[in-house]
């Protein structure tokens, strides 16, 4: 059985922004939504301008409006809504858990309010063990069946990150956009006087690995274009290009912890702060 899609709230725009993007994804899915409120999250505006007894009134107001206007949008979705007593980390993460999409808002590079650029987002982010996407009030609508783009590795495949994306794809009728970035060694600097030609040797050989990769997926969703690109440079800075059109962009994050706690991974990073769509986190071993 599919479980809800959970929505963090926080009074901000781009949390409404996130609970628009889960009332629509539980759509495709046939699930509802939960529009949840931990405390400690630093209420939006909204807060300081009512007069409001206490953070539990307004955020019981505020959820409960947010989640009346989505069921006025698309009558028969089931929206519920709760407060979690714990902090915003530990209350996401456990709300998380029991869901099958975790949905949060972001903010743009600079800002120092909300989910994603004030620690918390990223902090959730990288702890939960289910796909977390972050959404920011600024992506607008796109394209009917605009592609999803996906980013992968051919020597360090991630099948729970290329299953999300064919999946997302089939629900949305819309392709998929394989994208891998081959990083220049550092000698490659050095100039075309001193280095061969690395595009013309290696490209070939990693087209080759990632259509050998991606064949089980075009069989298992035939009715989902594929296609698959090979760039050399940096793959954060390739997705965010790739994403100029798409509708959704999906990265991994290896669920490993470092001493200093859980971890996105460079890649993740770079796409969360500057992709202008909204942006899948899968997670995988």
């Amino acid at each position: 059985m599919t479980r809800s899609i959970v929505v963090g709230l926080d009074g901000t725009a781009q949390a409404n922004a996130a609970a628009e993007w889960a009332a629509e994804e539980a759509v495709l899915r046939g699930t509802g939504v939960q529009l949840v409120y931990a405390k400690e999250m630093r209420p939006g505006a909204a807060m300081s301008q009512g007069p409001w007894e206490s953070e539990d009134a307004w955020a019981e107001e505020m959820t409960a409006r947010v989640a009346g206007a989505l069921r006025k949008r698309r009558p028969g979705l089931s929206v519920t809504t709760r407060l979690l007593p714990t902090g915003p980390v530990p209350g996401l993460v456990a709300a998380a858990q029991e869901s099958d999409l975790l949905v949060l808002g972001s903010r743009a590079v600079g800002t120092v309010a909300g989910y994603l650029i004030g620690s918390v987002g990223l902090t959730v982010a990288g702890a939960v063990e289910r796909p977390v996407v972050l959404v920011r009030a600024s992506s607008g609508a796109t394209a009917p069946r605009a592609p999803l783009v996906v980013g992968t590795d051919v020597r360090h495949p991630a099948d729970a990150v290329l299953g999300f994306a064919f999946e997302e794809a089939a629900r949305r009728k819309s392709a998929v956009h394989v994208v891998y970035a081959e990083q220049l060694p550092l000698f490659a600097e050095l100039g075309p006087a001193m280095v061969p030609d690395i595009r013309a040797a290696v490209a070939p050989e990693i087209r080759r690995s990632l259509d050998e990769l991606l064949d089980p997926w075009r069989a298992k969703y035939p009715d989902v274009e594929t296609a698959a690109r090979v760039v050399v440079g940096s793959a954060g800075l390739e997705l965010v290009d790739a994403a100029r059109d798409a509708a959704l962009v999906v990265v991994g994050r290896r669920t490993r912890h470092s001493t200093r706690g859980a971890h996105i991974g460079s890649v993740a990073h770079a796409v969360l702060h500057h992709s202008p769509v909204p942006v899948a986190l899968v997670p995988h071993d």
